[in-house]
């Protein structure tokens, strides 16, 4: 039998962990978790108006039910919005991710000169605020002020592919270091048996490398995903500098729209809801398909 000396032992080392986690939860609930409790709060109520709205009591806040989230889901410039985040994600994804695995890759190559110059050069550019990089590409796109001539990268055709260029350049770098450092986890044996089995640089990293890095991957696509959803910095940035950017280009854009110039913060909240929803649904879904395709399962 146990004695009462070592079960209080054993009780009081079980709640070591939790004291240490105890300043994190706190900031956590703090900080995330009762913002979004007031903000489904937000999202299920609104104004009832009684009269013409003047004087006290003529405003009140009433409970509203799911009318915030249905008003949300068949507002069309919300989906108009998503639409443009979709293109405008594609690009990001694509190149940002390739870039980062190329350069990843190349500085893992048996021989670099110059690797962390180069490594340092290519992270550099996520140090850079986001406001102060969407600034300084804007000023850069301005016909009047740009090196590159008379091309007119704010137009609607264009304007995406602009944007598109800010994050990657901004982005590239942080997720070329996440797979460079995995690279370097990797044991150099690998590396040596392979070149010894008469592998190429180029099969190495192909029948190796990539392989090795597909969770780091899979990890940098997902935040990558998350942000492109979250995309606000640079269209709101740019948009002084051009009138093909609307006040609702994207979906936070429009949130931001309805809770501080219009004052709707009850439609503002059941559409940065919905938001959160979508971004869940997609950053699950893709992990759910890279999962049925690398386990097999249905």
């Amino acid at each position: 039998m146990r004695s009462p000396k070592k079960g209080a032992r054993a009780g009081r080392a079980g709640a070591v962990p939790y004291l240490f986690l105890a300043p994190a939860m706190a900031l956590f609930a703090l900080f995330m978790a009762l913002p979004i409790g007031y903000t489904i709060y937000l999202s299920l109520r609104r104004t009832k108006v009684s009269g013409l709205g003047l004087g006290k009591g003529a405003r009140t806040e009433v409970f509203a039910g799911l009318a915030n989230y249905a008003a949300a889901v068949g507002d069309g410039e919300l989906w108009a919005g998503w639409l443009r985040v979709i293109a405008y994600g594609a690009l990001v994804l694509a190149l940002m991710l390739g870039l980062a695995l190329v350069f990843a890759l190349m500085l893992d190559a048996a021989h670099v000169r110059l690797a962390r110059l180069t490594r340092i050069s290519i992270f550099l550019p996520y140090a850079v605020p986001g406001v102060a990089a969407t600034l300084m590409w804007g000023f850069l796109y301005l016909p009047s002020l740009s090196p590159f001539g008379e091309h007119p990268f704010l137009s609607a055709d264009l304007v995406t592919f602009s944007m598109a260029n800010v994050a990657v350049w901004g982005g590239t770098g942080f997720n070329m270091l996440v797979l460079y450092t995995n690279l370097r986890a990797v044991p150099r044996e690998y590396y040596e048996a392979a070149r010894i089995d008469g592998a190429s640089e180029l099969g190495i990293a192909l029948r190796i490398k990539i392989p090795i890095l597909v969770p780091s991957i899979i990890l940098t696509t997902v935040f990558s995903v998350i942000a492109t959803v979250q995309v606000f910095t640079e269209p709101t940035t740019l948009r002084p500098l051009t009138n093909t950017i609307s006040s609702t280009w994207s979906p936070l854009m429009k949130v931001y729209r309805d809770a501080f110039v219009t004052g709707d913060l009850y439609s503002a909240a059941a559409t940065s809801m919905v938001i959160a929803g979508i971004s869940l649904v997609l950053s699950f879904g893709f992990l759910r398909v890279v999962k049925n395709r690398a386990f097999g399962e249905s």
